[in-house]
């Protein structure tokens, strides 16, 4: 993906707050597209010391949430989503490893998105997986657009 692209999301898809009932009503969107995708996805809102909200739907398996949770503290510690971070280690040709940064808890793969609130910065992550990393990633980037009412590229 275009690294531009990705550092522009991040950019444009910002929150003026967030809070449970945010996490609830962005995970209920993501269920209800990949409902309509019947996407075998786990979904996960979380902050660095909490899960907001968590799904599992038909299909997922227990590797997902296995995905979901390294995904996400990949952008807990990057304050990026995972599919940039990753991207731009490709685009360098270097690894997690690289970084001296462990696979078993991280990974560089899309499909989570840092929540950046205005004036506070990165207070957590919402993550898709299960489907190939563009399309979790791609998810994610759609609802956040629709929510927050902007127009971003996918």
């Amino acid at each position: 993906m275009d690294l531009e692209l990705l550092a522009k999301q991040e950019e444009v898809l910002v929150f003026d707050r967030f809070d449970e009932d945010t996490a609830w009503s962005i995970g209920s969107k993501l269920v209800g597209v990949a409902q309509a995708k019947n996407a075998p996805v786990a979904i996960n809102i979380r902050t660095p010391d909490r899960t907001l909200f968590h799904a599992s739907l038909a299909g997922a398996k227990p590797a997902n949430d296995a995905w979901a949770r390294r995904k996400s503290n990949l952008v807990l510690r990057e304050h990026q989503s995972s599919m940039r971070f990753g991207a731009e280690l490709k685009a360098k040709g270097k690894t997690l490893a690289d970084h001296g940064i462990d696979f078993a808890d991280y990974a560089d793969h899309g499909g989570s998105f840092p929540i950046r609130v205005a004036g506070v910065g990165v207070i957590g992550a919402i993550t898709v997986s299960g489907l190939a990393s563009h399309e979790d990633h791609g998810m994610i980037v759609g609802v956040l657009a629709e929510h927050l009412g902007v127009s971003v590229k996918l």
